[in-house]
């Protein structure tokens, strides 16, 4: 038996695949089993996966439309099934397993826009809840089409090479931090596309968060994001103004995640790196507005979700509609008026049952 799976989407969404990846490998241990992406940093860690046997890289956002398309006909009846990673709520994304030819096309039943994004292309299918994690639809869809149901959930993967780890041990000798400093890692950024940069909390509290963890614990910042989230880490950096954060600038995705793997904790907005966090194990303090925390909390790590809890919240569901707000007065409140006192509270909590344990 040949699996495509369809992992379109961002690096976290990719990353909550992963443990219904590992049901998959053991429930059909003989199949070969294939990924098919876009983004360069899922390419990366997913050809490390142990479970998939290759990984197919295609440009749909950037490439040629047209190389594109014969490229993807290559694929045409050379698997027996494919499985588009939840949340994928986009005609394209329906299109392109179609077109692939694979009898068995898995595929959740989305509880918005699921008509006009082609859903019923798909033909195994399970129906979005929203009071379920990501990562345990993707592990429904799996059991749909295995067969297998288990009560049993593995955990997050998001394999270290020995490189990465060598570059990560290089990092903290040459930035002088030794294993008994404080270390908290900051992601102030998120994907930007469909709107989604109104997830952010901004610069400035991230900036005022440092300062009163520099001024009250001693601890050292590091400033995480990807290449285009430079001038973002500056600007935070500039405004701490202090020997004691760094921007983490590495050549690849799994380099970051070996610096992270050293963090005492993690803040972050919703965002890929919260979940290469929570895959780490680290305690997270997940900064969430619009989003459904029921959807994207930090799976089998210890968390706490900063949030106004808002009357209105959450209002983003998943479709290719671009994020916005009905508080036309107030737009983002839910992530605007959280303030650096909240979150503060959330970090101290779990350090405190860090120190504890």
């Amino acid at each position: 038996m040949k699996v495509l799976v369809i992992a379109l989407s961002g690096i976290g969404d990719a990353l909550m695949f992963t443990p219904a990846l590992a049901k998959l490998r053991e429930d059909k241990p003989d199949a070969i089993i294939d990924a098919l992406v876009m983004f360069r940093g899922v390419e990366e860690f997913y050809s490390s996966l142990p479970g998939i046997n290759k990984v197919h890289f295609i440009d749909f956002l950037k490439g040629n439309p047209l190389i594109s398309f014969f490229t993807l006909l290559k694929f045409f009846k050379r698997y027996d099934a494919t499985i588009n990673v939840y949340p994928s709520n986009r005609k394209e994304y329906n299109i392109i397993s179609f077109l692939i030819g694979a009898k068995k096309r898995i595929g959740a039943e989305y509880l918005h826009m699921d008509k006009k994004e082609l859903g019923f292309l798909n033909n195994v299918r399970v129906k979005e809840s929203a009071e379920t994690h990501n990562v345990v639809t993707n592990i429904k869809l799996v059991e749909k089409f295995t067969g297998i149901s288990s009560d049993t959930y593995f955990p997050l993967n998001f394999p270290l090479t020995d490189e990465a780890k060598r570059n990560a041990e290089e990092f903290f000798e040459n930035s002088k931090i030794s294993k008994n400093d404080l270390v908290i890692g900051f992601h102030p950024g998120c994907n930007t596309l469909k709107n989604h940069i109104n997830r952010r909390w901004s610069p400035d509290k991230f900036a005022n968060l440092g300062k009163k963890l520099i001024g009250e614990k001693n601890a050292k910042i590091l400033l995480f994001g990807g290449p285009d989230e430079e001038s973002l880490k500056n600007q935070i950096a500039k405004i701490i103004d202090s020997q004691n954060v760094f921007s983490v600038s590495t050549s690849s995705l799994t380099a970051s995640a070996a610096v992270m793997k050293r963090c005492k904790l993690f803040v972050t907005n919703d965002s890929g790196n919260m979940h290469i966090a929570a895959a780490l194990k680290l305690p997270v303090v997940a900064i969430i507005g619009p989003t459904n925390p029921n959807f994207i909390y930090p799976w089998q790590t210890k968390h706490e979700i900063a949030t106004l809890n808002l009357h209105c919240s959450p209002c983003f569901f998943y479709s290719p509609k671009p994020l916005t707000c009905s508080r036309q007065l107030e737009p983002f409140k839910c992530v605007r008026d959280l303030n650096v006192e909240l979150v503060l509270k959330h970090i101290n909590t779990l350090l405190n049952e860090s120190y504890s344990s």
